[in-house]
């Protein structure tokens, strides 16, 4: 996140033009296709989607290499660390060290726990400075608070994006664009969450599980994710959409088949 993050910021203001409304082909076809295709879940398609989201989140495709990572980039969450951006303002951070302590007591980052409950909510240090960072990277060369990270970013982002996308009869790549955008958004009940962007997109347009085109049903949906990001300073940088998922979209590619390319930030990735 530190060096994208950092870029976001940079490009405040940034005017960004979304890609054009696709027709699509019949939801049957569609549908049928999807059926027959492994879903985000499939391992291989699991590994593209962290390394899509590590992309916009890290300017990297080695997202393994960000256990370790910690930083405040400013944005009113406090800290932001880790493999899916676990921050000391919005809670999860908290259950992530809970479930690592329940684990394993004594662990570096046990002692903070309750200051991390302290801060909960806000974007305050108090109680974490100066050796909360530290005791952070200490604690990512530790097996356990690795799984603790895998498990913790299953449960509350990558699961529920998989399960809704596929209970709404989407593909691979529609289910990777739940599963972005309940990383940035989370799944609380504010305008400008994954639940409330799910439904400005059903007000426009019916996915393929309602009978409705897969395509178009998508391009609703980026529409809608790309208005909830323009609602806050630091995510009006929208080109993780307009250069990588509607990317994608545009090519029919809706079982995320390499060969993919994309940008970011304007950095170019490949996946081959």
């Amino acid at each position: 996140m530190s060096s994208s993050r950092r870029t976001i910021l940079a490009m405040i203001g940034a005017t960004l033009v979304a890609g054009p409304a696709l027709t699509g082909t019949p939801a049957s076809a569609t549908s049928a296709v999807n059926t027959a295709a492994p879903g985000l879940d499939d391992p291989a398609k699991k590994e593209i989607a962290m390394k899509l989201v590590s992309s916009a989140e890290n300017s990297s495709l080695d997202w393994k290499a960000q256990y370790q990572y910690i930083e405040d980039i400013g944005d009113g969450r406090g800290y932001t660390a880790g493999i899916i951006g676990f921050c000391s303002g919005t809670h999860d951070m908290l259950d992530l060290v809970e479930l690592y302590t329940q684990r394993k007591p004594g662990n570096p980052l046990a002692g903070y726990l309750p200051a991390l409950r302290r801060v909960d909510g806000s974007d305050s240090h108090e109680g974490l400075d100066p050796g909360y960072p530290d005791a952070w990277r200490r604690a990512a060369q530790d097996q356990a608070f690795k799984q603790a990270q895998n498990d913790e970013r299953d449960r509350v982002y990558f699961n529920p994006a998989v399960q809704r996308g596929k209970a709404d009869g989407i593909g691979t790549l529609g289910q990777f664009t739940y599963y972005d955008a309940i990383v940035m958004h989370g799944n609380g009940g504010d305008s400008t969450s994954f639940g409330s962007i799910r439904n400005r997109a059903l007000g426009r347009a019916k996915p393929p599980a309602q009978g409705g085109d897969e395509v178009t049903y998508l391009n609703a949906f980026l529409d809608a994710r790309v208005w909830a990001m323009k609602q806050e300073e630091a995510h009006s940088d929208t080109s993780r959409v307009d250069t990588a998922q509607r990317v994608f979209l545009r090519n029919r590619n809706l079982n995320l088949n390499p060969p993919l390319d994309w940008q970011v930030y304007g950095d170019s990735f490949h996946i081959g």
